[in-house]
């Protein structure tokens, strides 16, 4: 409720530049500000929608005037308390404040135009500081007199429009248009003749005088302001507030030309430049009754950018130089070029372009809507000399009385280091074009003297190579049975068994008998390719130290040493065995050639229960078969005809070996009894007396299987041939994963019969047989173009 009178009340001072008719009833207005409010719109938001609708100021006040009158306590009421905290006679015109954007830094933002309208600076002024002696007093301030001592008063009177304060006891006292300090002087009178001590010499009476309320007064702000008007401000208002309570200056407005009236005459000249830029705040002076602020229209404002430490623009006084307005920017950055300045002024007609020299900086005048361009120093040096490569201190040094020639220029670097190479140093000059030339210097004489040594130039660069930069970085390689093989840099003096422990030592499986060591051939004077590609040398090791080949050998830069796997060392290689043998388990191979037969032997033979033709084997693919089936499925795909087609059926690591354990365990050592690898599961199960028919039957199933039937007998047990049954290609698949085709094959226990299907066969339609005709046709064509050719050829 108390923000909402807060608006009203503010409306009443700001709508003055109304002219048109109340457009809104009373009732309206009230709703709109309501609404508005709602919205989260700001006061100076709200001000300028009822504006625009023509709500006068008169009406505000009407509307004010009525919604304060229901009962409620104006927000300015002076009302009587002990507390001595100072209040405000009347609804000050502070708590409108006109909030606007600060624009970002630039050289087209207006130097302190915004100062008015910050939301960090607003200027107002405290009312409850202790009170100034030179305050004047006049009609609305309330002034308290304390006695104490030998007596104790406290009298608390509001100035009256008449300028007096009764005082009881003594009557009237007129204290309007007195400061503090007289009208303490003139009470301290008027209570002496009541209290006789107060002004003796030792008086045990005492006596002040304090404001209490103040007093609101008005002020006339008009010019080059955003909300010119009378405004309603604290007694203790300054100028500076006053203008925060107008929204600060427009566009146009100076901050340099801004002038107080006071009863018809010029109070102050104000320039907020003082305070801005040397925090001088004296212009800013306390208000009186019916002060008047003009502000005044800019005369000559001018833009400065480039290489300043606050490029902006600036409003000049017309007797203010260039250097004053760098002066303004805060002066020079560090790079800036300072010995002249580029201007642009607008004439007449047309720009034109001034170059201001240094020596004219303080006497050439500006003119509104100059723009001074400060532009940078260039990113180049005029006494600098490099040093690069094998010293102690490369990089930039002066060229100066210390640096003159190339051997100042190393000695200053703290010399060359132990690995430069001093036969050949590189300097690179500038030439007067910015071209630049290679020279090659002896480095080594030149330190020693024994060669004249170079004067310097500017931006010469000396390069001093290493010893390590003119070689290549040789390598020695360690490969085979050992525990990090890999590449190793080489160092001189290196032997075999240095690269070996380097490598972290030999594995268990390598070999002493054999170390080869592969070297390269090298002939750099060889004028024809020679066949021979390397030198093989071989060693044998024992208790770590090569003991046979060459003595005294050592390695030599991009050797291949290789340790080979003995032959003697072999690990385990592991077979599984599940199902129906007496110790199923996982074994571990005797021999590289152990048998199907000899293994089943050492997990005991075959239990009663065992079926020897359903015995499968599990194996797992070598790298060489994974490549050789991934190959098949390529190749399977040109030809699809088949109902399974071989490329749907995924390439996993291990397949399935059909076996014939019956034939390898009555005939140990025949084609049937296979040899056994690492990874080989094998699996024995039990008797399966049922026969499973499946495929393109009509009704796949599995029945009991009868010595003497036919692959027709079971397939007729499940119903015969269904429709599109190929019958050409029935197979079948026996227990021990072996496949057998056509209807003439034998039927054993476990076993499966397939019958494979026709693929549905789809119609050519008119695009299929245009496309070939056409192909056929093209083809027709080229071949009778081709002999045409070679006739006329033969002829």
């Amino acid at each position: 409720m108390r923000i909402f009178r807060t608006l009203l009340s503010t409306a009443v001072f700001l709508l003055v530049a109304v002219v048109a008719y109340g457009q809104l009833s009373d009732q309206q207005v009230i709703s709109e500000v309501r609404r508005l409010q709602a919205t989260g719109a700001s006061q100076q938001q709200i001000i300028t929608e009822l504006a625009a609708k023509g709500v006068t100021r008169e009406q505000a006040e009407r509307i004010y005037a009525e919604y304060t009158a229901g009962g409620a306590t104006e927000s300015g009421q002076v009302v009587s308390t002990e507390s001595r905290t100072r209040e405000v006679s009347e609804p000050m015109e502070q708590e409108v404040i006109v909030v606007q954007e600060t624009p970002s830094r630039g050289p087209t933002s207006v130097f302190g135009k915004n100062l008015f309208a910050s939301k960090n600076l607003t200027f107002q002024p405290s009312i409850n500081m202790p009170t100034p002696e030179n305050y004047e007093l006049g009609a609305g301030d309330e002034v308290i007199v304390d006695i104490w001592g030998n007596s104790e008063l406290t009298v608390r009177q509001t100035i009256s429009p008449d300028g007096y304060i009764n005082v009881p006891n003594i009557g009237p006292v007129y204290l309007n248009g007195m400061d503090v300090k007289a009208a303490s002087a003139k009470l301290k009178t008027a209570f002496g003749r009541i209290y006789s001590d107060l002004r003796s010499a030792n008086p045990r009476t005492f006596m002040k005088m304090s404001l209490g309320n103040i007093r609101s007064i008005k002020v006339n702000i008009m010019g080059e302001v955003v909300l010119p008007g009378t405004y309603t401000l604290s007694s203790f208002a300054s100028v500076f507030h006053a203008l925060y309570s107008a929204g600060g200056i427009n566009d146009i407005g100076s901050l340099r030309d801004i002038k107080v009236y006071r009863k018809g005459q010029l109070e102050k000249h104000i320039d907020v430049y003082d305070y801005l830029l040397r925090g001088d705040g004296s212009g800013d002076i306390i208000l009186k009754e019916n002060d008047i602020i003009k502000v005044e229209p800019y005369q000559k404002r001018v833009q400065i950018s480039g290489q300043v430490k606050r490029p902006m623009t600036y409003e000049m006084l017309p007797d203010e130089p260039l250097e004053q307005l760098i002066a303004y920017a805060g002066g020079f950055e560090s790079d800036a070029y300072k010995r002249n300045v580029q201007l642009t002024r607008r004439g007449e007609t047309e720009r034109k372009v001034y170059t201001v020299e240094m020596i004219q900086y303080e006497s050439f005048a500006l003119q509104d809507g100059d723009e001074v361009s400060v532009g940078s120093i260039l990113e180049r040096y005029e006494n600098r000399v490099e040093i690069s490569g094998a010293v102690f201190r490369p990089g930039a040094f002066a060229l100066d009385e210390r640096v003159r020639t190339l051997k100042d220029l190393v000695t200053i670097a703290e010399g060359p280091r132990e690995d430069a190479f001093l036969g050949r140093a590189i300097l690179n000059r500038e030439n007067p074009d910015l071209s630049r030339t290679v020279e090659s210097v002896d480095l080594g004489k030149l330190l020693a003297g024994e060669i004249p040594d170079i004067v310097l130039k500017r931006n010469d660069r000396l390069y001093v190579m290493s010893e390590d930069a003119l070689r290549q970085d040789y390598t020695v390689t360690l490969e085979g049975e050992v525990m990090n093989p890999g590449t190793y840099p080489y160092a001189l003096n290196m032997s075999i068994e240095d690269l070996i422990i380097t490598g972290g030592g030999l594995r268990e499986s390598a070999s002493l008998m054999k170390v080869d060591v592969a070297r390269r051939t090298r002939d750099p004077l060889a004028t024809e390719e020679s066949s021979l590609i390397s030198e093989i040398f071989t060693f044998t090791i024992e208790n770590g130290l090569v003991i046979g080949g060459e003595k005294d050998f050592l390695l030599e830069p991009y050797d291949i040493v290789s340790v080979r796997r003995s032959p003697g060392y072999e690990t385990q290689r592991r077979v599984a065995i599940q199902g129906e043998v007496s110790f199923p388990g996982n074994y571990s191979l005797t021999t590289k050639d152990e048998t199907l037969s000899s293994f089943i032997r050492r997990a005991g033979g075959l239990t009663p229960t065992a079926f020897a033709k359903g015995a499968t084997m599990t194996r797992v693919r070598t790298a060489e078969e994974r490549k050789q089936s991934a190959t098949t499925m390529e190749l399977s795909t040109l030809h699809q005809r088949d109902s399974i087609p071989v490329a749907s059926l995924s390439l996993g690591s291990t397949y399935t070996v059909g076996i014939d354990l019956v034939n390898a365990l009555q005939e140990p050592g025949c084609d049937c009894d296979l040899v056994l690898r690492d990874g080989d599961v094998i699996n024995v199960p039990t008797m399966d007396n049922v026969v499973r028919i499946s495929g393109a039957v009509m009704y796949p199933n599995a029945v009991t299987y009868k010595k003497g039937m036919s692959i027709a007998d079971y397939i007729k047990n499940a119903g015969g041939y269904a429709f599109r049954a190929r019958r050409t290609r029935v197979f079948v698949i026996y227990k021990n994963n072996t496949i057998a085709k056509g209807l003439g094959s034998k039927v054993e226990p476990g076993c499966e019969i397939i019958v494979p299907m026709k693929p549905e066969r789809q119609g050519a339609n008119w695009g299929d047989i245009v496309g070939v005709t056409t192909s056929v046709l093209s083809v027709i064509s080229l071949t009778v173009a081709t002999l045409l050719n070679v006739s006329r050829i033969n002829q």
